[in-house]
C-alpha cells in the first residue's frame, strides 16, 4: 500500500506492467488503487480475488447519481472511461449524492445494466476497454459505501495515487526506448545516437522523479505536512513532458520503420500518447501558480 514504506516498489511494479503493455498497466493501475482506496476507508475488498477497478470520471451529460433508500444506495446514470468495463468483477464508483460527493464498491454484473460499445474508438489504449456503462439494478448495500460524503477526494491517497498513475506513464515511456535499443547498435549515426541518448536521459529523470515522491510519501504517509497534493501536480508535469520528449526522440531514433513495421512498438506510442492525453496540465499549472504566489508552499 502507498505510505507503507516500500512505495516506489509499488511505483516500479506499476512502471513495469506498463512497460510491458500500457492498457494492461493502466488495469494493473486500477485494481491496486481500489485496493489502496479500500484499505484506506478500513475496509476489505467484498472478495479477496476480486478484480477492482476505479471509475471516477465526471460526465458532461446527467453524469451518475446515487440516492439512499430503506433497501441501499440506487445507483443511476452514466459515466464515461470506464476502464475494463467488461473485464473487472468490482468497481469504486463516484456518484453525486444529496449530501454530498460519494464512493461506491459496486457488482459491476449487477449494477452494470449497459455499456456503449462504440464509446471507445481509440485506437491508443484500445485495450484497456474504457467504455462508457449505464448504472442501475438492484441497491448497493450500505456497508460498501467507502468512507463519507467528500471522502474520495479528501483524503491523502487521493495524491499518492496520482503520482501513481504517472508512474504508469514513465513506464510506458521506458517501454518505447527498450524495445528501440535492440534495433540500434554503437555503429549508429550520430544523429540517431543523439536522439536515443535524449531519450535514456528523459526515462532516467522520469524515474528519479517518480522514486524521490515515493519516498517522500513514505515520510509523511498522512500528509501531515500538507504537500501531497503540490507533489502529484510537479510530479505530473514532469514525466508528462518527458514522456512526450520521449516519444519524440524515438520516432526520430527509429525513423517510421518500428513503428510501422513492429506493431507492438506502434502500439506502444499510440497507447503512450492517449494515456498522456489525460493529463490536466494546464488547470494544474495554474494551480501550481497560485499555490506559489499566494505564500510559502
Amino acid at each position: 500500500m502507498p505510505g507503507q514504506g516500500d512505495t516506489w516498489g509499488r511505483f516500479h511494479a506499476l512502471s513495469k506492467w506498463s512497460a510491458q503493455d500500457l492498457s494492461l498497466g493502466r488495469l494493473v493501475e486500477g485494481h491496486a488503487d481500489a485496493l489502496g482506496i479500500l484499505a484506506e476507508a478500513g475496509m476489505k475488498p467484498a472478495a479477496s480475488d476480486a478484480t477492482y477497478g476505479v471509475w471516477a470520471a465526471r460526465s458532461t451529460g446527467g453524469g451518475t447519481t446515487a440516492r439512499l433508500e430503506a433497501d441501499g444506495w440506487h445507483l443511476e446514470g452514466e459515466k464515461p472511461f470506464c476502464s475494463g468495463s467488461n473485464l473487472l468483477e468490482r468497481a469504486l464508483v463516484t456518484a453525486e449524492t444529496t449530501d454530498g460527493y460519494r464512493l461506491f464498491d459496486i457488482d459491476v454484473a449487477r449494477q452494470v445494466v449497459s455499456t456503449d460499445p462504440d464509446s471507445w474508438q481509440a485506437v491508443g489504449m484500445a485495450d484497456s476497454q474504457s467504455e462508457t456503462v449505464r448504472f442501475g439494478g438492484p441497491a448497493i448495500p450500505c456497508d460498501r459505501a467507502v468512507g463519507g460524503a467528500g471522502f474520495y477526494l479528501s483524503r491523502p491517497g487521493f495524491w499518492f495515487g496520482a503520482v501513481g498513475v504517472a508512474a504508469c506513464w514513465y513506464g510506458g515511456a521506458a517501454g518505447l526506448v527498450e524495445n528501440l535499443s535492440r534495433t540500434l547498435d554503437p555503429q549508429s549515426s550520430d544523429l540517431v545516437l543523439g536522439d536515443f541518448g535524449h531519450a535514456l536521459a528523459h526515462v532516467e529523470a522520469m524515474r528519479r522523479v517518480v522514486r524521490g515522491a515515493s519516498e517522500e510519501i513514505d515520510a509523511d504517509p498522512k500528509d501531515e505536512q500538507g504537500g501531497a497534493r503540490v507533489r502529484a501536480h510537479v510530479v505530473r508535469h514532469a514525466v508528462h513532458h518527458g514522456a512526450l520528449r520521449v516519444l519524440e526522440h524515438v520516432a526520430a531514433a527509429g525513423g517510421a520503420r518500428p513503428l510501422c513495421h513492429d506493431r507492438g512498438q506502434g502500439q506502444r506510442a499510440a497507447d503512450l500518447y492517449v494515456y498522456l492525453a489525460q493529463h490536466h496540465g494546464s488547470a494544474d499549472a495554474r494551480e501550481l501558480g497560485r499555490i506559489e504566489l499566494a505564500g510559502p508552499a
